[in-house]
């Protein structure tokens, strides 16, 4: 038996797993043979729903409705999935083959033998909400960074180094690495699949399984099916397939901060009058204004778009409810319509030159790089605005002593 397959017979059940490459053309030829070799009661396969019916239908980007992608707040998202999917499609480049062949593979081999087929998978858009939820401000940080960099990352793999990733030393090595430098990301991505994986496994019809899943998930799907062969623990789908509730301290601190950067404002009114009270209305639009505008045009927005930006920032950043980046992307989704190739292209437009050439990928572009400016200025209009009420206050301060001051030497003039 191949290193990257293990046989389990558990409770009178044979389940073979094949641990595959995802972009490699021997996992595909082994992945074929093994289902007609073996002629499983079932065939358990690395995939959701959603998932399994992209593979198969390789037109489903051109149905893709961008406004209302955004409108359903999965821009980002959205995002996240096309960067992962392009660089797995580089890697696959050298050796020819499409990331997911091998499970494209195993479902019509299946479907050729009769044999039932379970996508076993939990839903991405699932996984990488948890992974988002359950992460702190710098670990979003370190996997935003990564997906960046694998982005616009020019590294090419041989066939050869595609293969060795199945090696369980290569395998080892790596998982302990995403283990260490990010800890939270390993888990909803690695472990908890592992369990959901191994539940869906298990509760397959029949006796003779095949399960076709990433190398990487080999040994924590062994565990957690001998854990559920020998009743030690139960996995509880429901609450892996749930997203974590945001805390409601988010939206309250949201609120307590518009509240408070009002309350500077309506405070620089009263106590430092008109002059000073106008000068922070200024500096809170022109902060927020010209540095989201400017990152819209980093993004190459439409010049409308870049108008749009400028006179939304000030006031969505003073409501928890929309974002900059929401607003800019709907205008230039509406002002530069994409069209039938940008769909097509969508996958391999990943790149830096892509996302500027491919409308819809520079209309994400618009709503990441307008969101970031606009967040960068609400802090730094934070910073001024108080500053500037700060020193009104010590400027009021010293001339109401002053003016103490004064009365107390008239009082002992006239005295003496």
């Amino acid at each position: 038996m191949s290193q990257t397959q293990r046989e389990l017979l558990l409770n009178g059940r044979k389940i073979t797993l094949i641990g595959t490459a995802h972009v490699s053309s021997e996992s595909i030829k082994e992945v074929e043979s093994t289902i007609r070799e073996l002629k499983p009661d079932c065939v358990a396969i690395e995939l959701d729903e959603k998932r399994a019916e992209s593979i198969q239908n390789k037109e489903k980007y051109r149905q893709l409705d961008i406004v209302k992608v955004l409108k359903n707040h999965q821009g980002f998202l959205l995002l996240a999935n096309l960067i992962l999917a392009s660089f797995q499609r580089k890697m696959g480049k050298t050796a020819g083959v499409q990331p997911g062949d091998e499970m494209l593979a195993a479902m019509k081999v299946s479907s050729e033998l009769g044999i039932p087929t379970v996508m076993a998978d939990r839903q991405i858009q699932i996984t990488l909400k948890r992974a988002w939820a359950k992460n702190s401000f710098w670990g979003k940080m370190k996997l935003l960074s990564a997906l960046i960099a694998s982005a616009f990352s020019k590294e090419e793999y041989t066939p050869e180094q595609i293969e060795e990733i199945k090696e369980q030393n290569e395998m080892d090595s790596m998982m302990a690495e995403l283990s260490e430098s990010m800890p939270v990301v390993k888990e909803v991505l690695i472990d908890e699949r592992n369990e959901y994986l191994a539940s869906k496994i298990w509760s397959s019809q029949g006796n003779n399984i095949v399960a076709v899943l990433g190398a990487g998930h080999l040994n924590g799907v062994v565990e957690n099916l001998e854990k559920l062969a020998d009743q030690t623990s139960a996995i509880d789908i429901e609450s892996l397939d749930s997203i974590p509730k945001k805390a409601p301290v988010g939206k309250i601190v949201g609120w307590l901060i518009s509240i408070a950067i009002i309350g500077f404002i309506a405070a620089g009114f009263v106590y430092g009058g008109a002059q000073l009270g106008t000068q922070m209305v200024l500096a809170w639009v022109l902060w927020n204004g010209i540095l989201a505008a400017v990152a819209t045009a980093i993004a190459c927005g439409h010049p409308l778009t870049i108008i749009v930006a400028f006179i939304s920032a000030p006031i969505t950043s003073l409501c928890p409810f929309i974002g900059c980046g929401f607003v800019t992307a709907i205008v230039q989704a509406f002002v530069c319509k994409p069209r039938v190739k940008d769909m097509e292209t969508l996958q391999d437009d990943v790149s830096l030159k892509g996302f500027y050439k491919n409308r819809i990928l520079r209309i994400l572009l618009v709503f990441v790089l307008s969101s970031i400016g606009s967040s960068v200025a609400t802090f730094i209009g934070i910073g001024w605005i108080s500053a500037a009420f700060g020193s009104a206050s010590a400027d009021i301060q010293t001339v109401e002593t002053i003016k103490e001051t004064v009365e107390e030497a008239t009082e002992l003039f006239k005295l003496k």
